[in-house]
């Protein structure tokens, strides 16, 4: 009986560690991390949303920067190229760090790629970042998850730093749908939906389509995850949609979307 004790042990080890490593190369290879990744605008939101939080990063020349959620590097490319001193990325898909990587090593920019979640940021210790984005990453955490990071981005802030991030519109999923470009399928109402997780799908220039989700979080879940965080400076805010400059370029496109709310932007310093 002890020897089959001693000889099972070791064998259920090497069975249980097999399938975490299947099960880990079965989430590289079900992961869209082909579909998001480019390197020109693609997704709607490469116009609609990511110049905009660009700008409000600027200048960046000197400063130490940590993009939480970044994906395959589209934005944190960007905040390289715009003159970021330091710049750290991480993400909770081992096949999107894959891609970043596989870019990185193209065009060196000198990031630095990490798998990692965005409710723990101790795997990126900094002496105080001067700068953390968050673009489109809360949409898919609960409101409990956005709290427990906007605390943590709090603490890794240098004081004077600033935190940019964005979410998909909290009203776009109770606007009509007559148009999928980028809508969400609610399942609650305003108040009773708060963390149910809604389906939806963002188009992309070439007819394509990316599946999106996100976690219903009204205004005051935001604003209440900040000033819990200890965030206490009023933030800047945007609530961001097609331009008529957007629809110059490509009518058919962006012409559907027109005068529609379809993100919400905020920056705040610590």
């Amino acid at each position: 009986g002890q020897n089959m004790e001693k000889n099972v042990g070791p064998n259920m080890k090497t069975i249980f560690m097999f399938f975490v490593e299947l099960f880990v190369a079965l989430l590289v290879l079900l992961d869209s991390s082909d579909q998001w990744s480019r390197d020109e605008p693609t997704l709607l939101s490469d116009w609609t949303a990511r110049p905009h939080l660009l700008q409000w990063c600027l200048p960046l020349e000197g400063k130490s920067v940590l993009d939480i959620g970044c994906g395959e590097g589209y934005f944190t490319r960007q905040l390289a190229r715009a003159g970021a001193e330091r710049v750290t990325g991480f993400d909770i898909s081992p096949g999107m760090i894959v891609k970043a990587r596989e870019r990185e090593k193209e065009t060196s920019l000198g990031i630095e790629y990490s798998v990692g979640c965005a409710t723990d940021l101790s795997a990126n210790p900094g002496a105080g970042y001067n700068l953390i984005t968050a673009v489109f990453v809360y949409n898919y955490m609960t409101i409990d998850q956005m709290k427990n990071s906007m605390s943590q981005v709090h603490a890794a802030l240098a004081d004077g730093g600033e935190f940019v991030f964005s979410l998909p519109h909290p009203v776009n999923p109770f606007l009509p749908s007559d148009d999928s470009r980028f809508h969400f399928q609610r399942s609650g109402g305003w108040f009773t939906g708060r963390d149910q997780e809604f389906e939806g799908e963002m188009a992309m220039q070439d007819g394509n389509k990316v599946v999106v989700r996100c976690f219903h979080k009204i205004f005051e879940d935001v604003m209440h995850g900040l000033q819990e965080a200890g965030f206490s400076k009023f933030p800047d805010f945007k609530e961001l949609a097609v331009t008529e400059e957007h629809v110059k370029t490509d009518p058919d496109f962006f012409t559907p979307l027109l005068d529609l709310p379809l993100h919400i932007a905020f920056r705040v310093e610590r």
